[in-house]
């Protein structure tokens, strides 16, 4: 195989979502200097033959973990990009926060288990009736309440029954609560990082515009991709 064409085709897919914007160089982050390949119009430009290196990378490892059964959480609450973070964990069947982390997720999970499970039970009350039967209505309608509160704080870890083996999370700046819990646990950060992120925060980085949605579309697809294909291995 042609290795030269192959990447050269895979940097003309990263250029065309626009991959290659990074910050303006006044708000880089002294550890993204190597993957920068210079500047236009105030605004630093990404190596995005070095953002493919990573990418692959970063997929290996994704698929080995699928392989092995392992339990990969995606992270990204940022408005443009929330939703394509929700679609690729719902494509692998994958847990995901798409909004506001839960201070906690991951380093006191017990806690969060147990709302967890608060959640299940109350579902399962309301669903099968039972909630008429030992509950006045004033008591229905403070429990419907709950269950929505509770729903929309877990939703995307309502399943969740450990701590996930990993994060894949999308700029690991904007989401520093989950990103410092999983360095502090010693879990392993798959990251799609702006320039102005930190790289030491990310044990496999993948360097690139993480503000833009297609950008940020196209590489999870990349990555849900590669887990999809080593949960079938």
């Amino acid at each position: 195989m042609d290795t030269s064409t192959t990447t050269g085709s895979a940097v003309e897919r990263l250029f065309k979502t626009g991959a290659h914007f990074a910050q303006a160089r006044s708000r880089r982050h002294p550890t993204m200097k190597p993957f920068i390949l210079g500047a236009k119009a105030r605004m630093e430009i990404v190596d995005l033959a070095k953002t493919d290196e990573q990418l692959e990378a970063a997929k290996a490892v994704l698929e080995a973990m699928a392989k092995d059964g392992k339990t990969v959480m995606f992270v990204g609450g940022k408005i443009e990009v929330a939703n394509a973070v929700r679609d690729a964990a719902k494509k692998v069947g994958q847990p995901y926060v798409a909004g506001r982390w839960l201070g906690g997720t991951l380093t006191n999970f017990v806690e969060i288990k147990k709302r967890i499970d608060r959640l299940k039970d109350l579902s399962e009350k309301r669903d099968t009736g039972a909630f008429q039967k030992q509950y006045t209505k004033l008591e229905r309608v403070m429990l419907d309440r709950e269950i929505k509160r509770l729903a929309t704080r877990l939703e995307g870890i309502e399943d969740l029954a450990k701590r996930p083996d990993a994060l894949l999370i999308v700029d690991a700046k904007h989401e520093k609560h989950a990103t410092k819990e999983a360095n502090d646990l010693g879990i392993p950060v798959i990251a799609i990082m702006g320039s102005d992120n930190n790289l030491r925060e990310a044990t496999y980085a993948v360097v690139a515009n993480d503000s833009s949605r297609e950008t940020v579309k196209y590489l999870l697809d990349e990555l849900a991709g590669a887990f999809e294909k080593g949960r079938k291995a």
